[in-house]
């Protein structure tokens, strides 16, 4: 079973860095260059500034921005920017948001505690359900060594069907928050530190043995989990045995996985086919797809907008061409040959469909999707579509996609497989800088 612990996190003091909404900041991996450059001249204390380093004019060593980072981790240490809470607590948090492109209002809790890392396999209390890829683990592999510390969380689902872990978190709800912000995105974020007392009486203790009572699955994060377990082994190779070190765990954020949470559709832009097989595609799908004609691009992205589309994982897609478009309905007999090995929750998915379609159709395996060079992605179905009308990069065909459903992910997870890349987008973000993990107790 998973382990679960308490930590003293360090937070931004607001005595010091004054509005803490000013200097936290979404995780790295959805910061563009622009929002990146907004963030940093918000504040000079904005937590980007040490999560996304960047080059700059006068660095004679592609590492130097690394080693920035982490001398400026101990200035704002060393200033009081950020302090170390006096006791080992979880973290209350809580979300309130607007489902995007709808007008739909929802509320989700969990909590932030350490979660002791672990190799993946049959018999782990963590599961995955996503590849990763090399360039992200090694610029997150270089800021931890740079800094000693996690910056962000992954997010990590845990069963509990009786409630009690959700009544707990409501009752620390009702307390006043110690934080409580508006981000960028119109998220109301709110955050409560809830003391530890080792009595298994206290909603810690108790937050906390619900959520290690089964595996958990990572939603989120993967590539950080990844890191953290590298450099976990690098340090247990580099140093004296020591019992029980911090950096044997990892910052999570852990919710329960009946909660509704929100998971975005990552819709795929097709590259590089050319006009004859791009106008060719529509008719090529007959021999896996019932193929309904649309030949209104804005209802088309419409009816795959977050207010419009069903449950997801009943295999309908969306497809975009110069020569039209299509609402796509799997039929399951002509794909099951298509499908790649693994477990009935994995060949079902949507993704798991699309990505067999693409290799059948237009020659497109997976080898070729991590490469990078042939498929883009983007959360607006609009964006995709115009993405072929305009040629821009070369986009050929837009494949639009419904959400991936959480009971699928972890279905997906608790068989042993993973699923494509790009196959889900947990929203919104916790944001990065609300609570760091220090690698020390």
């Amino acid at each position: 079973m998973p382990e679960i612990r308490p930590f003293r996190a360090l937070r931004y003091d607001p005595e010091v860095v004054g509005d803490v909404a000013r200097v936290v900041a979404p995780p790295y991996d959805v910061i563009s260059p622009a929002l990146r450059a907004a963030l940093a001249a918000r504040s000079a204390r904005n937590v980007v500034r040490i999560d996304l380093p960047v080059t700059e004019p006068a660095d004679t060593d592609p590492d130097d921005r690394y080693r920035r980072a982490g001398h400026l981790y101990v200035s704002w240490r060393s200033d009081g920017t950020l302090r170390k809470d006096p006791r080992p607590s979880i973290y209350a948090y809580e979300q309130t948001y607007t489902v995007p492109g709808s007008d739909v209002t929802r509320l989700q809790r969990g909590f932030f505690a350490r979660l002791r890392l672990e190799p993946f396999g049959p018999d782990s209390g963590i599961r995955p359900h996503e590849r990763t890829l090399a360039a992200p683990k090694e610029d997150r592999y270089k800021l931890t060594r740079a800094t000693g510390a996690n910056l962000s969380p992954i997010v990590a689902l845990y069963e509990e069907p009786s409630g009690r872990a959700g009544r707990l978190l409501a009752q620390v709800a009702a307390r006043p928050a110690a934080l409580d912000i508006m981000d960028d995105d119109g998220v109301r974020q709110r955050l409560w530190p809830v003391a530890a007392d080792g009595t298994e009486t206290g909603p810690a203790d108790q937050l906390i043995a619900l959520a290690g009572a089964a595996p958990v699955t990572i939603a989120d994060g993967h590539h950080r989990y990844e890191t953290a377990l590298r450099y976990r082994n690098e340090r247990r190779r580099g140093a004296a045995s020591e019992s029980d070190p911090a950096y044997d765990y990892v910052l999570a954020l852990f919710f329960e996985s009946s909660e509704e949470l929100a998971v975005l559709a990552t819709h795929r832009i097709v590259r590089g086919l050319g006009d004859p097989a791009s106008a060719a595609l529509l008719d090529a799908c007959g021999c896996c797809f019932e193929v309904e004609r649309v030949e209104d691009a804005v209802a088309l992205a419409a009816s795959f907008a977050p207010a419009a589309v069903g449950r997801g994982g009943e295999g309908r897609l969306g497809l975009w061409t110069r020569a039209g478009g299509a609402i796509l309905r799997a039929r399951r007999d002509a794909l099951e040959p298509l499908l790649p090995p693994g477990g009935e929750a994995l060949r079902r998915l949507d993704v798991t469909v699309l990505q067999a379609a693409l290799e059948a159709l237009a020659g497109i395996d997976p080898a070729a999707i991590a490469a990078g060079e042939r498929v883009a992605y983007t959360k607006s179905a609009m964006e995709a579509i115009e993405a072929v009308s305009s040629r821009a990069d070369g986009a050929d065909a837009a494949f639009l996609l419904e959400p991936t459903p959480v009971a699928e992910i972890a279905a997906v997870a608790a068989a042993g497989d993973v699923m494509p890349q790009k196959s889900t987008y947990f929203y919104p973000k916790a944001l990065t800088g609300l609570v760091i993990n220090p690698f020390e107790w």
